[in-house]
Parts: structure tokens; C-alpha cells; sequence
């Protein structure tokens, strides 16, 4: 009978750790479930906000929209940089897309050659996935909207439409405003501007040149963002122009430039090289900066073909070159005047006469003038431009004197305006001769006469040269050039406030009259005068040797082959009484400079005197009336109508005379 005991004390034994198993079990998943639906209930009623937001940005995507670049316009609000509307096509890498043939197909819409079909490809599977490549740009709004109806059945391909800089004086003002292209990798930086992500963008620019590069960043604004739909891969559906974020434009950039005088100086040019610089000799704004010849910008916007680049790069002229800035030549007797204020600070008397019979010995060589000019003082030597008479004077001067006078007039440095690209040049001196030529570091007597006449070691471009005669016209002020007259509103410096210049005022009044002598009884006699009444303009010619003449080599005056002969200079400013406008004009071998320089600078200079209101209200002031009633009682009538006002503008440019002989540079160091 025990033996049914056992058995059921087993089976209840067995049964009691059943249920606690069963307990503990149910406990456990009671747990888990309770924290499961706890869990469900934070994430429905808690974070529901949350994930509305993740699911929508898996929806909507925002594609980076390039900002508008700013304009850059000249002081009257002339536009000489804008944009304009752009339809471009693009070529994405995806899992889908077959490029070779994508691109063949498209070739029947917008020209794509065997040649440009390979190199996409190339740059497409080098590209980031679904990252747009630019395959055509400019296209006609037919091309843009037979590709945008086939974009359905053609995965990878859109077509967009975008802003393209655009500058509508062509190479007028290439070499001061610079051109924009395509960003390379060279431009892409870790760290700063341009490692956002905008760079990367098919559309977007960044500058090269100019103003363009100079203030890229200001002229660049902020970029916007445009909302899509996506799919699950990431393809755009459908546009919410809603969520767009607008871009910020970049500033406008007015530059002091006058879009009439600029255009006046690339007329007046033509195909010669060489360049024009004009200032306002009261506040030192460069109402004009042309270098020629030039090159259309707008071509380097969309980009030159290797074969169109080295066209350019490989002319004799130099287009690429800005010569107003880069290149520096032998200022020739421009820089008499700088030699004439340096004697009279070191007691020259003016009055002192050298006779110039076209040759002087001296140094164991003969020195040559163009001309006999006979007896000369300071005065007319300036004004008929005598080599043998200044050969003298730079002798009593001395190298360092002369370089310490050329220095305060703006020789020899470089400015702050804005943009890259000036070379300082060289004013010489003792000291320089001693840096630069280690073998022999004494400065000879015999390069002093070159210093006197221009020549030797002597290097300036053309925006120094309009620095130093606007500072004689000014007579007071060390004016700086400037450029830039506001970025976004805010003026910047103007070009009066530097100091004054340190010179004796009488000096430079003396000078200044020479220099009116030589537009009225000088070398530019024949060629200078504006034809404005009794405004008249000062200057002074110079005609630099781009080569010695001995052994054949250098051609004088405008015979020989073109890149042989001498540089033609002419600075000068106007009113010659009441000083506004100064210019320097240089004809890259153009002969002499009262034959090629100087008629081209009068007809840039009356430009900017016929916009002047006070200048030109000076011009038209009215004759008084005749007489009548006291005539008659004379005898005398009524008389005759004069045919034109002394005053009135001349209907027709005068023309332009041989050069006179006497505007030299044949006095340069053998």
C-alpha cells in the first residue's frame, strides 16, 4: 500500500515546480510585454513629431541652388558684369544608366562629338553617384524642351535652367573685370569658402580675374536650396517649390570707371597694343583703365578650346597681357619731368642754357638728339624735348636725387586698388646697382645721361605714369589711384587722402608750364589741341626704345618690323588752368609719341571733358551780343553773324600731322 503514497508525492512534487516555472515564466513575459507596449507607447505618443520629420526628410530632399552673382556696374551704373538666364544639360552615374548611351542618344539633340562623348564619360564615372554632370549648357529653348519631355525615359538626364555670367561690353573691360569659369579641384580647399559644398555645384562660377577674382567672395552671396520629392533610390518625383530656401545675391560692386571713356579708348585704338589710364586729378579715381588689344570674357565663361586658347596665348600683341598694370616699358622723355623737378629742388637754375647741336661728346662716346635744337633753357628743353640738354642736367642731379623725386610721385610702386597683377617696376639708384649687379655694383657716370632721358634701367607701366601727372596737376596731394568705389553700399577710400605731397609748389607750377609749351609751341603742337575753345590740355611726348639701335637690332620711329620699333608715350591733363582729368597713353611700339600716343589721348580726353557739366557749361557759355545801335551810328551796319562760337566744340577730330622729330629716345646707353 506505500507504493501509491510515493507515486502521488512525486507527481505533486513535480506539479509544484511546474507552476513556479509557470509563474516565473509568465512573469517574465509579462515584463516584456508591458515594456514592449510601454515602448509602443513613447514612440506613438511621445516622439510621434520626431519621426513625422525623419520620414519626411526620407521623402523630400534639398538640391543646393547656386546664388545670383553680384553686379558690377561703373560710376554711372553702367552694367559691365550681369547674368542671364541659362538652360543646361545634365548627366547623372546610376545604377540604372547606361552613359555611353545616354550620351549618344542626347548628341541628337545638342552637338556632342566622338571626342566630347569619351571625356564625359570619363568625368560622369569620376563623379560622386546620382552627382550631375554638366554635358551641355546655352541650349535654345527648343533643345531645352524636347530633352525635358524624354527626361521620363531617360533615367540620369535633366535639364535645367540656371544663371550664366554674362558681360555685355565684351573685352572693353576684360582685363579690369576678369571673367568666371568652372570650378577645377585646384580651387577646392579642407577648410573655408571653398570647401562648401556649393563648389561642387555643375552651375556654379567663381572668379579668375579681375574684380571677378579680387572679390570673389562678396561678389559670390549665399546659396539656396530647392525642395524634391524622392523616391526610395533617391530620384527626384516631383518639385515643392513651397520649401524652397531663396538665395542670397551678391553684392554690387560700382567701380570708378567710366563705361564712355573706356569705350572711347577702344575705339581710338583699334588693333594697336598698348594701354590708357585716366584719373580725376582731385580725388584720384581712374575714370579709365584699357589694355589692348583684349579678349572677350564671355568666352571664357563657357570655356575656350585648347586650340582657341593658344591663339591667344601665342599672339605677338599679347592680348591675355594687361598692360596698364603687368607690363612696365622705358617711360622715354616723360620722365624729363620728374629729372626737371629733381634739378630745381637741388638749386639748378632754370635759366641754364646748353646748346644742342644733335650730338655731344662726352665719356669717351657721342650722345644723339633727333633734332639740332640749338640754345635751350629748362623750359623750352622740356617743351621741344631735347635729349642732349637733359643728358647735362641729369648730370648735375645725380641718380639718387632724381629716384628720390620719382618715388614721391608715384613711381617705382605699386597701389591698392583692388585688383592683382601690378608690377612695382624700377626707379634705379645707386643702391639699386649695387643689389642687383654683384660683379659690378658702382653706378657709372656714364648711366646717368640714360636715367635723364627715360632710358637705361628705367621701367614704369602705364597706371604709374597717370599717378605721376595727376600728382604735378595736383600739386598739393599725393593722390592714390582708386578703383572700387563701393562694395555693397559701403564707399571705400577715396584717393585724396594720403598725405601732401611733398614739393615745393613753384617747382611743380614751372613744370606744368613747360608742359603746357609742349601741346602749344612743342612736340605735340601740331596734334594736341581739343578744339573745346579755351580749354586746353598740358603734356608731355616720350618715345623708349624697346632695343638699342647699334648693330641694327632697334628700329626709330615707326619704320622696320613691328616688334622692333620704339614705345610711344604721351601723359598730359586738362584744363591746363584749372586741372581735372589727368591720362598717360602708351602704343606699345608705336614709333614716336607725338605721332601715335598723343592724337589718341586728345580723343580720349575730350571725352571726359564734354561729360563734365562745369567743363562743359565752360564750353558753351555764350558770346555776348553785338553792339547793334552803336555800330550803326558808326557807319558800320549791322555785323555779319560770326560762322561758328570761338567756344563750340569742332564738329570733326584735326587731323593728324607727321611727328615732329624732336620727340626722341635715340640717346640710350649702347
Amino acid at each position: 500500500m506505500a507504493e501509491p503514497a510515493i507515486f502521488f508525492e512525486e507527481v505533486n512534487e513535480r506539479q509544484g515546480v511546474f507552476h513556479r516555472r509557470a509563474f516565473l515564466l509568465g512573469g517574465f513575459a509579462g515584463a516584456g510585454l508591458l515594456a514592449l507596449g510601454g515602448r509602443l507607447a513613447h514612440l506613438q505618443l511621445i516622439e510621434t513629431q520626431r519621426y513625422e520629420k525623419l520620414s519626411a526628410s526620407n521623402q523630400f530632399n534639398f538640391k543646393l541652388a547656386p546664388p545670383p552673382r553680384g553686379l558690377i556696374v561703373d560710376r554711372n551704373g553702367v552694367v559691365l558684369a550681369s547674368n542671364r538666364p541659362n538652360f543646361r544639360l545634365m548627366v547623372a552615374r546610376d545604377k540604372n544608366v547606361d552613359v555611353p548611351d545616354t550620351l549618344k542618344v542626347l548628341s541628337s539633340f545638342v552637338p556632342l562629338d566622338d571626342k566630347r562623348q569619351s571625356r564625359l564619360v570619363k568625368e560622369i564615372a569620376a563623379a560622386p553617384k546620382r552627382s550631375p554632370v554638366e554635358v551641355a549648357e546655352d541650349m535654345s529653348w527648343e533643345q531645352f524642351s524636347a530633352i525635358n519631355l524624354r527626361t521620363p525615359e531617360m533615367p540620369g538626364v535633366s535639364a535645367e535652367m540656371g544663371e550664366v555670367r554674362v558681360y555685355p561690353q565684351g573685352g572693353a573691360f576684360a582685363h579690369v573685370v576678369g571673367y568666371v569659369a568652372k570650378v577645377n579641384k585646384d580651387d577646392i580647399t579642407e577648410d573655408g569658402p571653398n570647401s562648401e559644398p556649393i563648389m561642387l555645384n555643375p552651375g556654379f562660377r567663381i572668379g579668375k580675374q579681375g574684380v571677378e577674382k579680387a572679390f570673389d567672395l562678396q561678389l559670390r552671396g549665399k546659396p539656396g536650396a530647392r525642395k524634391v520629392e524622392v523616391d526610395a533610390n533617391g530620384r527626384e518625383v516631383r518639385a515643392d517649390p513651397d520649401g524652397d530656401i531663396p538665395a542670397t545675391p551678391g553684392a554690387e560692386i560700382k567701380l570708378t570707371l567710366d563705361a564712355d571713356i573706356q569705350m572711347r579708348a577702344v575705339e581710338v585704338f583699334g588693333d594697336e597694343s598698348g594701354a590708357a589710364v585716366v584719373m580725376d586729378c582731385r580725388s584720384g579715381d581712374i575714370l579709365c583703365m584699357y589694355s589692348g588689344p583684349s579678349f572677350d570674357a564671355n568666352r571664357f565663361v563657357r570655356g575656350l578650346t585648347g586650340a582657341e586658347y593658344r591663339q591667344l596665348a601665342l599672339y605677338e600683341r599679347k592680348p591675355l597681357f594687361n598692360k596698364a598694370l603687368t607690363a612696365t616699358y622705358p617711360p622715354g622723355s616723360t620722365f624729363k619731368t620728374m629729372v626737371a623737378m629733381a634739378a630745381l629742388e637741388a638749386g639748378y637754375d632754370p635759366k641754364t642754357v646748353h646748346v644742342c647741336s644733335k650730338s655731344w661728346a662726352w665719356g669717351g662716346r657721342v650722345w644723339h638728339c633727333d633734332e639740332a635744337h640749338g640754345a635751350q633753357d629748362l623750359h623750352t628743353a622740356i617743351a621741344t624735348s631735347c635729349d642732349i640738354y637733359f643728358y647735362q642736367c641729369a648730370l648735375f642731379v645725380g641718380p639718387d636725387r632724381i629716384a628720390n623725386m620719382a618715388r614721391r610721385f608715384g613711381l617705382g610702386q605699386t597701389f591698392d586698388i583692388g585688383i592683382p597683377g601690378q608690377k612695382k617696376g624700377l626707379v634705379p639708384d645707386t643702391a639699386y646697382k649695387k643689389r642687383a649687379f654683384k660683379n659690378d655694383p658702382v653706378w657709372h657716370p656714364g648711366e646717368t645721361p640714360s636715367m635723364g632721358i627715360g632710358q637705361g634701367y628705367t621701367h614704369q607701366n602705364p597706371l604709374q605714369l597717370c599717378v605721376m601727372v595727376s600728382r604735378l596737376a595736383n600739386g598739393e596731394k599725393s593722390l592714390h589711384p582708386r578703383l572700387v568705389e563701393s562694395i555693397g553700399g559701403v564707399e571705400q577710400p577715396r584717393g585724396s587722402g594720403f598725405g601732401d605731397l611733398p614739393v615745393n609748389p613753384d617747382h611743380i607750377h614751372f613744370v606744368r608750364e613747360a608742359m603746357k609749351a609742349v601741346t602749344t609751341i612743342g612736340t605735340a603742337a601740331a596734334v594736341a589741341d581739343l578744339g573745346l575753345g579755351d580749354i586746353k590740355m598740358a603734356g608731355k611726348t616720350g618715345t623708349a626704345q624697346g632695343f638699342n639701335y647699334n648693330g641694327g637690332h632697334g628700329v626709330h620711329g615707326t619704320n622696320g618690323e613691328w616688334r622692333m620699333r620704339d614705345h610711344a608715350w604721351f601723359v598730359a591733363y586738362a584744363p591746363h588752368d584749372a586741372p581735372r582729368y589727368a591720362m598717360s597713353v602708351l602704343v606699345e611700339h608705336g614709333g614716336f609719341g607725338a605721332g601715335a600716343a598723343a592724337p589718341r589721348a586728345r580723343e580720349i580726353m575730350r571725352v571726359a571733358l564734354l561729360k563734365d557739366p562745369e567743363i562743359r557749361a565752360r564750353i558753351e557759355k555764350p558770346l555776348p551780343m553785338p553792339k547793334i545801335a552803336e555800330d550803326a551810328q558808326l557807319g558800320g551796319g549791322v555785323p555779319d553773324a560770326p560762322t561758328a562760337l570761338p567756344g563750340a566744340p569742332a564738329d570733326t577730330a584735326p587731323t593728324t600731322p607727321q611727328p615732329s622729330a624732336a620727340d626722341d629716345a635715340s640717346g640710350a646707353p649702347p
